[in-house]
């Protein structure tokens, strides 16, 4: 069986940032899957359960809800691996491109004030699984690497 794409990427030299996965053609337009990665894979610790929920759950909601945005967006979620988010949008745009919007979103964590929207039963699968603290750390700490050192390339196996 064929490897897939992703499992071609390096991931021991991968590093927090934001790159394409992948880009499909969709009834002639295109749309891009970016990988939001958090963390350096297999060389800091993944992210905890819960705040990659709460950013799942308060990301979602900022991109969906941003004016200039949302009619772009299709779908934001966690990876598996727990160290990043997968970001799916109509369009082909760099990673750079979409890098002020990202910083934004990661921001608006950071400054959430209050309940994050949907931690109820009625309107989440697990909704105890929710760590508003930790996901203000991690959303810190990974708009001021997009700010800082920005990786928007991913590093391919030789």
């Amino acid at each position: 069986m064929d490897l897939i794409p992703s499992f071609t990427i390096d991931h021991t030299r991968l590093m927090p940032g934001i790159y394409i996965s992948r880009q499909d053609e969709v009834n002639g337009g295109i749309i891009t899957t970016y990988d939001i990665r958090m963390t350096a894979p297999n060389q800091e610790p993944a992210l905890g359960q819960g705040a990659i929920h709460t950013i799942e759950h308060l990301v979602a909601t900022y991109l969906r809800n941003d004016e200039e945005w949302k009619d772009q967006i299709i779908y934001w979620g966690p990876m598996g691996c727990l160290t990043g988010n997968y970001l799916i949008m109509k369009g082909d745009r760099k990673p750079s491109e979409i890098r002020q919007l990202i910083i934004d979103a990661f921001q608006s964590v950071v400054d959430w004030q209050g309940e994050v929207p949907g931690t109820t039963p009625e309107t989440c699968g697990n909704y105890l699984l929710h760590d508003l603290p930790m996901a203000k750390w991690e959303a810190k700490r990974y708009v001021k690497r997009l700010k800082e050192d920005f990786h928007g390339e991913y590093p391919v196996k030789n």
